[in-house]
């Protein structure tokens, strides 16, 4: 029987956990990404300074190529397996078990935060918490970069681990804006076999 009273990040904890193997070999490497996803967080970096959070790293690769730009990179992750595999492939670097609601950052101390498809399991009613969260560490004048699904309306589709949203680029700019962001670029990308990608690039105003 299903636990009915699990919370959506316990389920999607669990979703990965449960593929985490497969995850890894699939998406494991920088080098499994889009070029153009490559040049952009590269681009957006070089506008950072101070340290920078890669919130939802998975295995890490997105945080070890944000410390190959030159900066105080640390990653979290809900899914204990993808930390382990983070710490042991980039021992160099700082990863954490956790979610993106009550970061354990003082106020202002980020210059950046990397929130790459790791919002795409909340919910239109809950994904102003971590937003919210991402604008209280983010000092002002640094950046969010966000990457998620786009689509016409927002919605939920049948995502490979779990049930995941789309997003109009419209739409989660303004959630953005209403957490204290001030939006600068909006990307989009589709291609053959790939679901439609976005990716905003935002400042944390004062």
């Amino acid at each position: 029987m299903a636990n009915t009273s699990a919370r959506p990040g316990d389920t999607v904890r669990e979703s990965y956990s449960a593929r985490s193997q497969e995850y890894v070999d699939l998406f494991g490497s920088v080098t499994s990404t889009h070029p153009s996803d490559r040049a952009l967080v590269s681009s957006w970096a070089a506008t950072l300074t101070g340290p920078v959070l890669d919130a939802g790293c998975g295995p890490g690769q997105w945080t070890d190529f944000l410390a190959a730009c030159g900066l105080a990179a640390s990653g979290i992750d809900l899914v204990p397996e993808f930390v382990e595999r983070a710490r042991t492939q980039y021992p160099d670097l700082p990863f954490e078990v956790g979610g993106f609601e009550a970061l354990d950052a003082e106020t202002e101390s980020l210059g950046g935060v990397l929130s790459w498809y790791s919002l795409i399991h909340h919910s239109p009613q809950d994904i102003q918490t971590p937003l919210a969260e991402f604008a209280r560490v983010i000092r002002p004048g640094g950046g969010l970069l966000v990457g998620f699904f786009k689509g016409a309306i927002v919605g939920t589709f049948d995502h490979a681990v779990t049930a995941a949203y789309r997003w109009p680029v419209a739409e989660l700019s303004q959630k953005l804006v209403t957490a204290g962001f001030e939006v600068i670029e909006t990307h989009t990308r589709t291609g053959s076999g790939h679901r439609p990608h976005g990716a905003v690039t935002a400042r944390r105003l004062p």
